[in-house]
């Protein structure tokens, strides 16, 4: 039986376990109520993101055009299946919803989520998808919000918080002429970019685009740090014990084998406002 048969055939029964935990279980409350498959539709791959859905990760929140690196990815994995584009739904859920234990409404959930092992002692993950970076945040108006390689940034005022994998690759691969300004958290690094105290911030790159879009009124990102020092790895998130997580693993696999999560890293990341500098 070929691999979308086998999805097809476990959507289906999935859909059917449920109905039948729910016939049974309906109006209690206990154990049952955390067991079971996801509530899936037959012949659908309903996948979830947050809500809202950001950029680059899915543009104008609206992860059914395919648009942005995290529904490019969710589509093309669903096409490694056997799923059509239209055999795709989408749901929303918070993060932490997601991540908890207990019954799902989605065979696949994808929403930067780093896998850990407390993770997942409630929920599956796939092997990973990307792999995040270091960036470059700057505040408009700086030469460093102007900076188009390394060697432009080695005179301007970075801050990175302490004990964090930016201090290590901001150290090795800008070698900035100024000590680098090392605050407690992020958030304090960031106040620091707010008032002046320092031009630009290295942090990971999810991180950057936060303090870009909902931190800065004028925020730059410069570019992504060229390192061997990689950070999180996000992978899809699937109901505990899913039958599913081998079939998608083996696809994420090879999208990674064949350069397609590459190219959509390098359309939808590095072409939306984050180059990598050299």
């Amino acid at each position: 039986m070929s691999r979308s048969s086998r999805l097809a055939a476990a959507v289906a029964i999935g859909a059917a376990a449920v109905f039948a935990l729910s016939a049974c279980t309906s109006g209690g409350s206990g154990a049952g109520d955390d067991a079971g498959a996801a509530p899936v539709s037959e012949g659908k791959l309903t996948i979830a993101t947050g809500e809202p859905a950001y950029a680059p990760w899915v543009i104008d929140d609206a992860p059914e055009s395919g648009d942005g690196f995290e529904a490019a990815v969710a589509y093309a994995v669903a096409e490694e299946l056997g799923f059509a584009k239209d055999d795709v739904e989408w749901v929303r859920t918070s993060f932490d919803a997601a991540i908890a234990p207990g019954p799902k409404d989605f065979d696949l959930n994808i929403q930067q989520f780093s896998v850990s092992e407390e993770r997942e002692r409630a929920v599956d993950f796939s092997t990973p998808y990307y792999e995040t970076t270091q960036a470059v945040v700057a505040a408009g108006g700086t030469d460093a919000a102007k900076a188009t390689s390394v060697a432009d940034l080695k005179d301007a005022r970075l801050g990175v918080a302490s004990g964090t994998t930016s201090l290590t690759v901001a150290e090795d691969v800008i070698a900035p002429n100024e000590d680098l300004q090392v605050f407690n958290s992020v958030d304090d690094a960031v106040a620091a970019l707010q008032n002046g105290t320092i031009d630009a911030l290295v942090t990971d790159l999810p991180g950057a685009f936060y303090v870009r879009d909902a931190q800065l009124d004028d925020g730059v990102i410069v570019g992504q740090l060229d390192s061997a020092e990689g950070g999180d790895e996000f992978a899809f998130v699937l109901p505990k014990d899913s039958s599913m997580t081998e079939d998608v693993s083996a696809a994420v696999g090879t999208l990674r084998e064949n350069g397609t999560l590459d190219d959509l890293a390098a359309e939808w990341i590095a072409d939306q406002g984050a180059p990598v500098l050299k």
